[in-house]
Formats: structure tokens, sequence, C-alpha cells
């Protein structure tokens, strides 16, 4: 029998670049579009209200913005921001 983890939580496979913290946020990407799903899916049926939706998918958008800039995505780690690239 498989996991019920696997299927409540699915999980899809990588194709990026294969970098510690490209995996890390993946997982992290993936965990926020499951949150928000279940908290859409609380909302269409009325089990919460669209305010309390909203505040609760801000809160996990905060959250994974928190992560990148962490991890660091999308920095260019060898730019130094000092110099402009064009007065070279």
């Amino acid at each position: 029998m498989t996991d019920r983890s696997d299927f409540l939580y699915p999980r899809s496979r990588y194709y990026g670049q294969v970098k510690p913290e490209n995996l890390v946020f993946n997982a992290n990407l993936q965990e926020f579009s499951q949150k928000v799903n279940y908290i859409c899916n609380l909302e269409t049926s009325g089990k919460i209200s669209p305010t309390d939706a909203y505040e609760q998918i801000k809160n996990l958008w905060k959250q994974l913005k928190q992560t990148k800039k962490q991890l660091g995505i999308g920095e260019d780690p060898f730019q130094n921001s000092d110099e402009n690239p064009a007065d070279s």
C-alpha cells in the first residue's frame, strides 16, 4: 500500500539546475502550492471566509519570499553591486 502522505502531499520531480538551494526552494514552493490549494478549497466550500483565506495566503507568500531571499535564489553571486559592468 502506498504512503498516505504521497497522496495528500504529492511531490513533482525537479528538472531545474541541481543546486542545494534550488532543491530546497523547489520543495518550499511545492509546499506553498499545496497549502494555497487547501486554503482555496476551504474558502470555496465556505469553511473559512474570503478575508481569512486572503490573509493566510498572504502570510504564506511572505514566508516563501523570505525563504527565497535567505537562499539567495535569483541573485548573481559574482556581480559586485558597487561595480557597473558597463563601466568595464
